[in-house]
């Protein structure tokens, strides 16, 4: 019996010597990128299972490292596909749980998504590592609410804004970003909503974002351009010495096209910008180990809040020249399967070559003719109308041969008696001769039956319109107002196919010389620039093919001048706008010179070869 007591008293002395070393031994002060060295074991769904080595991607060291410095708040990923960006996620959460227990959410475009992304990674990954296994409470975890020992780690679908609107969080991560959502008419952004929930802890959150790119108006890469530094991985090159970034145009490969895609590839091979030596796949992983990240881009002064990362698949250690050569040359042909190459290889922003209208491109088409002042080349003039809730937005166009026009007036009114004044002004060019508004179209979509009254008492000048959805063979068609109670019963409602003249408005804008130009007065505004660029076109999926479909650039973007330019365009349109130059109304009009007959055949054949060019809705 004594001995028994004294095994159990020595028992119980051992037991509470540990609890009192651990309880009095200092934390451990590790960085992410030790933690993860240390603790973090990759399973048999990773490419390299077993112990996470940072000499595999020595590229996500840095940016795993900056969640431990406090003067840095947001971290963004601009990268390719398969380069870590998510396992580099995953140490930052396996940090804070085991080093800094703070309540940390994820956020991702569904739920459906968020649920696998739990089941299949997340708690995979918390079993494999002992350190965080211990602190993991799994049976009291949900698959959106992940409970640990002093915090909770929430998952939350982007379409659900009332849960991203229901936590103070400290730890905010959006895994690919660029694939939620944006702002409805009721709710702010998936992004902003989450964000408010970061403001208890304004001076110690860490906001990570990370996503292969879409558009350049999305998320990562508006983050990516607002970021206070910008930083690329550069490596030392092997042969001379001099640190250069892996750039997709030093991929050479075999420009004769009666190989096969696959032969062509086999040639590919990379030369350093610097030297022009070649550097071979198996220098890659040495080089890696070496390089660092350089600031591109510096925006503030002293240290900064905000940082983002940017590398493309040439990096990865399981890419080769060969695979990028061979996947952009399968892509080149085709659109979709081209900005999948330029997203999810090169890590850049897709954009339509075909359409880069901007504010400073319309600024740029100033004439010298004054606000109000009408155009000698001038034969008609129309307006257009949006009318929104408390105010509309009005444009005025002057029009001449090869459907060349000019704004010689924009702006808002309060009500529809203001714009009868507007429409019914006379507009005088510089040889005195005077122009009033020919035709006039008017937003029906809003507040009908006002705007067909007011329609109906205007018919010398006014005709109500409204957007369609449905495909036309025309750019607008003539329907009837169908309301018997309505004064305006039996008139004419023109429906207009608004992607199709912004398909107009945008070739014409980008036409530099010439005829058939869209132009602006003297000194125009700059709300009037971006609001008529403030939509761009861009592929989207319907069933089993891809569309294009004009979008707003940003979600909160104004676009009431745009509108009014599409009215006014179907209205010269009614007007017979295209057939000018084959009339001659005008008697004082001279006749043509063998020179204007060459202008107007080049002319017409710009018009027939430009005027669809964007595609077809």
């Amino acid at each position: 019996m004594g001995s028994e007591r004294a095994r159990s008293r020595k028992k119980t002395e051992k037991l509470f010597r540990e609890i009192i070393k651990k309880a009095l031994s200092r934390p451990e002060e590790l960085t992410v990128s030790e933690w993860a060295e240390k603790y973090r074991i990759l399973d048999e769904s990773s490419s390299i299972p077993g112990r996470w080595s940072n000499d595999v991607t020595p590229y996500l060291v840095e940016i795993m490292d900056c969640f431990n410095d406090p003067y840095i708040h947001n971290i963004n990923f601009v990268k390719p596909s398969q380069v870590g960006g998510t396992e580099a996620l995953i140490n930052m959460l396996g940090w804070i749980v085991t080093q800094n227990p703070s309540p940390a959410m994820m956020v991702y475009p569904s739920d459906d998504l968020a649920k696998d992304i739990s089941n299949d990674k997340l708690k995979p990954a918390f079993q494999k590592s002992k350190d965080i296994r211990d602190r993991f409470y799994q049976n009291s975890s949900k698959e959106l609410k992940l409970k640990f020992k002093g915090m909770t780690l929430y998952l939350r679908g982007a379409a659900s804004p009332s849960k991203l609107a229901s936590k103070a969080i400290r730890y905010l991560f959006f895994d690919e970003i660029d694939k939620i959502g944006g702002a409805s008419k009721k709710e702010a952004s998936p992004y902003n909503l989450a964000l408010e929930r970061t403001k208890t802890f304004k001076y110690t959150r860490k906001i990570y974002t990370c996503s292969t790119p879409t558009l350049k108006t999305n998320y990562v890469w508006s983050l990516h351009e607002a970021a206070d530094e910008v930083r690329h991985y550069v490596m030392p090159c092997p042969h001379c010495g001099e640190y250069i970034e892996f750039k997709w145009k030093q991929v050479i490969f075999d420009k004769d096209k009666s190989l096969s895609v696959l032969d062509r590839a086999k040639t590919a091979k990379y030369f350093c910008q610097e030297c022009a030596c070649e550097i071979e796949n198996n220098q890659k992983p040495a080089m890696l180990r070496t390089g660092k990240w350089k600031t591109v881009t510096k925006r503030n002064i002293g240290k900064p809040e905000s940082v983002s990362f940017w590398i493309n698949s040439l990096y990865s250690i399981f890419v080769n020249w060969e695979d990028a050569a061979k996947e952009f040359l399968e892509s080149q042909d085709d659109p979709e399967k081209l900005q999948n190459f330029v997203n999810s290889w090169l890590g850049e922003p897709w954009e339509d070559t075909k359409l880069k209208t901007s504010e400073s491109l319309v600024l740029e088409r100033q004439t010298d003719h004054e606000q109000y002042v009408i155009p000698e080349w001038t034969e008609l003039l129309t307006g257009g109308v949006d009318v929104q809730e408390n105010c509309l937005y009005w444009t005025i166009r002057a029009w001449g041969k090869y459907i060349t026009s000019q704004n010689i007036a924009h702006g808002q009114a309060f009500t529809l008696n203001d714009i009868e004044t507007i429409m019914n002004l006379p507009f005088r060019s510089r040889d005195g001769t005077d122009y009033i508004v020919n035709l006039t179209l008017l937003d029906s979509g809003y507040n009908s039956d006002d705007i067909y009254d007011f329609c109906a008492n205007n018919s010398d000048w006014a005709l109500p319109c409204k957007g369609t959805s449905n495909p036309m063979l025309s750019n607008y068609k003539l329907s009837n107002i169908n309301k018997a109670t309505s004064r305006a019963h039996g008139m004419n409602l023109v429906l207009v196919d608004g992607g199709k003249y912004k398909d107009m408005i945008a070739s014409r804008l980008l036409k530099e010389k010439g005829n058939g130009r869209w132009l602006v007065y003297k000194d125009c505004d700059e709300e009037y620039a971006k609001q008529v660029t403030s939509e761009h076109k861009v592929n989207e999926k319907s069933g089993n093919r891809t569309i294009q479909i004009w979008k707003k650039k940003t979600s909160h973007a104004d676009n009431h001048y745009l509108d009014c330019e599409v009215y006014a365009f179907a209205a010269a349109d009614i007007l017979g706008v295209r057939t000018l130059h084959l009339t001659q109304e005008d008697n004082n009009v001279v006749a043509n010179t063998n020179q204007n007959e060459q202008e107007a055949s080049s002319e017409e054949k710009w018009i027939s070869e430009n005027e669809g060019w964007l595609g077809g809705q």
